[in-house]
């Protein structure tokens, strides 16, 4: 993709040249102390090696990061960030971000835990589900979870206010052209929806063009990001919206589905029919990051049976009273659903405790608990033995 792509349109009949790009008038109030400083305002449309590519209301420029070097990685520069730059100069540099109002975040696979921004200040998240291959619905809840949590534990203003700000979650199940029997199809979609209660779940086609301009609708109003594994067809959909191929696509595997890293940077466009669309390489792993808040939100059933047991602090066990394990008795509740929601719950507790020292010491005492529970039970066992 050539940085040529992403001038702003000269057909915009907007009275700001960045306003196909998302700045409003919000924006424009939290930039105003910089403006004062001489500093120039620009969203960021990809970042590499401690560079970026910035549209400014003068065109696209390269801009260095190296002033924006936080000890924090969340506070890295991301594309979808917006930056205070300086005005002119050899190379540019961006001086500062303006506070995000969203983020999609990620744990790394290092050993701290940490959050890795995949995009900033987003108000649809796409999560893509090719249906060349059988649904990982357990992967579909992981994406869910982080998409559900983007704004309560990510999105939060420099000074620790939420920016009362919350993405909208859509699940695109994209190459429908290879599932032709419709009722085939609605199965598919109503085992989606059964996971993703509450979300707008949509079969599309960049083949056919089937479900685009519903999707072309919702992403025209603000900025959207495209997410998903590789051979997912995020890219190829991002071609299609645009009517041209910007992106580099490449074919995925018959075997499994899966496409080469041909995106290997989080690239932002405009669309032609209004609204931004942010790119993203495919995801090998999607590690949770404080996403109490959506786990919560995917497994709202579950929530609401646990509201009933017995114990306020009931594991879902063996304890008596427990109306999870009575609805999974029953049939109510798939015996999948429920290892999937204890598998994130306890990843996500293990996220939290290695930075919340009150979460760390809540999960000892559990530990403790049920150690003595556990020693008690055998000592009984023993007795009745004897």
């Amino acid at each position: 993709m050539s940085f040529s792509s992403l001038t702003a349109p000269s057909s915009s009949a907007s009275s700001h040249p960045l306003t196909p790009y998302g700045w409003d008038e919000d924006w424009a109030a939290a930039f105003s102390p910089h403006a004062e400083q001489g500093l120039v305002p620009g969203r960021v449309v990809r970042v590499d090696r401690g560079q970026c590519d910035v549209i400014t209301a003068d065109g696209p420029v390269r801009a260095d990061t190296a002033f924006v070097v936080p000890r924090d990685p969340m506070r890295i520069v991301c594309t979808g960030d917006w930056v205070a730059l300086d005005a002119d100069g050899d190379p540019r540099f961006v001086r500062t971000l303006l506070p995000r109002r969203t983020a999609f975040v990620r744990s790394t696979s290092s050993q701290r835990s940490e959050g890795q921004v995949l995009a900033t200040n987003i108000d649809h998240i796409a999560i893509c589900v090719s249906l060349a291959v059988e649904l990982d619905l357990g992967r579909l809840e992981r994406f869910l979870a982080l998409a559900l949590s983007s704004s309560s534990g990510a999105a939060l203003l420099g000074d620790g206010r939420d920016a009362g700000h919350s993405p909208e979650p859509i699940v695109l199940l994209t190459k429908a052209d290879l599932v032709p029997d419709p009722a085939t199809l609605a199965h598919l979609v109503q085992d989606v929806e059964a996971i993703a209660p509450g979300v707008q779940v949509l079969p599309v086609s960049s083949t056919t063009g089937e479900g685009l301009d519903v999707f072309g609708a919702v992403v025209s109003g603000g900025t959207s990001v495209l997410l998903g594994i590789s051979g997912a067809g995020k890219s190829t959909l991002a071609n299609t919206l645009l009517g041209q191929d910007v992106m580099d696509v490449r074919a995925a595997r018959e075997v499994d589905g899966k496409g080469r890293h041909t995106t290997t940077t989080r690239n932002l466009l405009v669309l032609p029919h209004g609204g931004v669309l942010i790119d993203t390489p495919g995801l090998r792993g999607v590690g949770l990051y404080d996403a109490g808040t959506g786990v919560g939100e995917v497994f709202s059933e579950i929530e609401e049976l646990a509201a009933r047991c017995r114990f306020h602090d009931c594991a879902h066990r063996a304890e008596p009273g427990c109306a999870v394990l009575a609805a999974l008795e029953d049939g109510i509740l798939p015996e999948r659903r429920l290892d999937s929601y204890r598998k994130l719950v306890r990843e996500n507790q293990r996220i939290v405790a290695k930075t919340d020292v009150r979460v760390r010491s809540e999960i000892l005492r559990d530990w403790k608990r049920k150690g003595a529970e556990g020693r008690a039970a055998m000592q009984a066992k023993r007795g009745r033995v004897r």
